[in-house]
């Protein structure tokens, strides 16, 4: 009797590869991965998913007092709960989705050596819980918008606000291929990961996160330029705040600068699944 096989699994294929039909397939342990990411965290924990709340907003209360307050840094016509709420949900955002990539195959090199599934059902898995965190984190923003409407305070959101999803997109793509990156570089030199931290905590600073574009000197807006977060950051002030301003110059840039990052990132991680094994 002739076994004919159905499913072929091979280390060659093409650099940009994504495999999408097993993705669609592999859809259930996309979910079981989401959950997993989602809630391993959080185990023996006393408040649970309530840390996704608490941690942004300690940040919020620390950035406006230390930059509001003490800095007296202005924020336009923006409340500072607002002000830094929003920003550091976004970064947060970004910080979790690169994180997060970053640690594909160290941190799951168990299961990678055992079984095969589509290595990206773990990125998109990691992207999914990134976005559910971030949506709890909008939750609160929405009441933060709703207490300042009813105070009286001058916000002005624009219908702009319906394309927020494809600023979460913009971001997840950003902090997805660069984590990629990192998670593609890590298999061989170890000490990346120890520097990752130290990087995402510097570009912070070189973000509008805790200060608006407005406030940074022109001469220092080339690294604003070529920090492709800077946009997407901005914009969210604009639509949601109905205040700031950017330069479609920087827009563009952040648009080219994300595709190539991802494309990158796609390109050396599909290459480094092909023998990862073999160098951890």
């Amino acid at each position: 009797m002739t076994k004919y096989w159905d499913v072929t699994v091979s280390s060659k294929h093409k650099l940009f590869d994504l495999k999408l039909p097993e993705l669609v397939h592999y859809r259930d342990l996309i979910a079981m991965f989401f959950v997993r990411d989602f809630t391993s965290i959080y185990k023996q924990t006393i408040l649970g998913p309530l840390w996704h709340i608490i941690n942004p907003l300690c940040s919020t209360v620390v950035y406006a007092f230390i930059f509001g307050n003490l800095a007296r840094m202005g924020t336009g016509n923006i409340p500072y709960l607002l002000f830094y709420y929003g920003g550091t949900m976004l970064w947060t955002f970004f910080s979790n989705c690169l994180n997060g990539a970053a640690g594909i195959f160290l941190n799951n090199a168990g299961v990678f050596s055992k079984v095969y599934f589509p290595r990206l059902t773990v990125a998109l898995s990691i992207i999914f819980s990134a976005v559910a965190k971030m949506l709890i984190q909008f939750a609160i923003l929405l009441i933060f918008f709703v207490y300042y409407a009813v105070k009286g305070n001058s916000i002005n959101p624009s219908w702009h606000v319906l394309l927020f999803p494809l600023l979460v997109v913009w971001l997840a793509m950003l902090g997805a291929g660069c984590g990629m990156i990192f998670s593609a570089l890590t298999t061989k030199y170890r000490d990346l990961n120890h520097l990752l931290g130290l990087v995402i905590q510097l570009a912070m600073y070189v973000t509008p996160v805790v200060y608006p574009l407005s406030q940074v000197p022109e001469k220092f807006f080339f690294f604003f330029y070529i920090n492709p977060v800077s946009a997407p950051m901005e914009i969210f002030r604009i639509w949601f705040y109905g205040s700031g301003s950017l330069p479609y110059q920087m827009i563009l840039s952040s648009i080219g600068i994300t595709a190539l990052i991802m494309l990158l990132g796609l390109g050396l991680f599909t290459r480094t699944e092909r023998n990862f094994v073999d160098v951890i």
